[in-house]
């Protein structure tokens, strides 16, 4: 990734912010975050038109205007693509999308081969509609 300067007044460790990105480092990680930033905005418009859908009445409009500001601000402290911290973005993107896989597999392995334990607990259904739609793709 992005080459790191030795510091010396730092014992040796590079902060983020002494990382330098090269002009092709900057494309992919560019590339990387608008993709993930767009999936991530696929499971809200999905999510909100599935909502849309149920309003039947005045408090269902205001848990819709809940779930958009919430899934905002999720998004606005989740997506920052200053360099400084891009770094810490991509770790913590690659850790939800290995916790995710790991999700998969489980519900996938329960799926096809019910244990006791999961049929009385009822953990199929604890997979995110969302994730479990993905895995099934």
């Amino acid at each position: 990734m992005a080459s790191s300067p030795r510091r010396a007044d730092q014992g040796g460790y590079t902060t983020t912010r002494d990382l330098k990105w090269s002009h092709a480092e900057k494309t992919i990680a560019r590339r990387v975050f608008t993709r993930a930033l767009e999936r991530e905005f696929e499971v809200v418009i999905r999510e909100a038109k599935e909502m849309a859908g149920k309003i039947e009445q005045p408090s269902d409009l205001w848990d819709l205007e809940s779930f958009l500001t919430q899934s905002r601000k999720e998004i606005d402290r989740k997506y920052d693509y200053r360099y400084s911290v891009l770094t810490l973005v991509f770790g913590s993107l690659s850790e939800k999308a290995a916790s995710e896989r790991k999700s998969c597999m489980a519900w996938q392995t329960t799926r096809s081969h019910p244990s006791a334990l999961t049929s009385i607990f009822g953990l199929t259904g604890t997979l995110r509609p969302e994730a479990r739609q993905s895995c099934l793709n």
